[in-house]
């Protein structure tokens, strides 16, 4: 006679784990291909956007719109005029999920929450009220412009000079290296290339809750995106940037595209933050 063989314990410990294994393979998988598929959306939502901006330049003879520089008769609360989401609505109409990575569309409960995986929100001027809207509204994104793309006539600040802004997609070379818009944490940023990296991720965030001054880059540097972000360029292209290649990109017409945190610039692998260390050197 055949003798049977029986399992012993340790022979169904051993199945167990291959089992529990397997659904852990096949969890990974998935949320692999989820996380592949929001940042294929993302990208998506900027080649449509990449239309947007160049109708709104088209249609005002290659000029962006005011940005923070909007003023009237020196009213500066008609500032909101000019931000993205007002000037550019009659292009984009009521379509909000274009404002918003699926990386990160939930809301934030507070200012606190906003970063890298949360849409932030404001309340500003309604310049283009849809029927039963009023003079305000809140908008809720996920994505940020580069300010010194506006239309800007004088200097906004000591360090915000006049002749750092672009102003006008004609005659500029070099424009798909010029960044537009992005997945960001807030709503438009004025990035130098002396901004430091975020020593944690999130910290941008950290620091507008407690109102202190920042490094604007770092509203970019978001690990949204399997150590990158989506982004529009002025040669209205779109693709994924590598955190570290964010210090390269031309922001303005004196950005430094080799500066201190550039391997041209001399940084050093160690010079990065833990959580920055591992990703693509640019």
């Amino acid at each position: 006679m055949k003798s049977k063989t029986a399992f012993t314990k340790k022979d169904i410990l051993v199945v167990l784990g291959c089992i529990v294994f397997l659904l852990a393979s096949i969890a990974a998988v998935g949320n692999s291909g989820r996380r592949r598929a929001k940042e294929a959306v993302c990208l998506s939502n900027l080649h449509q956007w990449g239309g947007i901006f160049e109708r709104y330049t088209n249609d005002h003879d290659g000029y962006f719109y005011e940005g923070r520089g909007w003023r009237q008769h020196g009213n500066t609360s008609h500032e909101q005029n000019g931000w993205w989401m007002n000037a550019l609505r009659p292009y984009y109409g009521d379509n909000w999920n274009l404002l918003l990575c699926p990386t990160a569309s939930r809301v934030a409960e507070n200012m606190y929450d906003f970063g890298t995986f949360c849409a932030y929100y404001l309340t500003m001027r309604n310049r283009y009220p849809a029927p039963n809207e009023g003079a305000t509204k809140i908008f809720t994104a996920s994505y940020g412009e580069n300010s010194w793309v506006s239309y800007i006539l004088y200097d906004q600040s000591s360090t915000r000079k006049v002749q750092f802004f672009w102003k006008n997609v004609n005659g500029v070379t070099g424009k798909n290296n010029i960044p537009v818009f992005a997945d960001s944490a807030w709503l438009d940023a004025w990035p130098f290339d002396t901004d430091a990296p975020p020593p944690t991720p999130d910290f941008w965030q950290i620091q507008m809750g407690q109102g202190t001054s920042i490094n604007e880059l770092r509203e970019f540097c978001l690990d949204r995106h399997n150590g990158g972000i989506n982004m529009l360029f002025m040669d209205w292209s779109a693709r994924k940037v590598g955190l570290k290649e964010l210090w390269t990109l031309k922001w303005h017409r004196e950005f430094n595209t080799q500066g201190p945190w550039t391997k041209a610039g001399g940084v050093q692998p160690e010079d990065w933050p833990e959580w920055m260390k591992n990703f693509k050197d640019f």
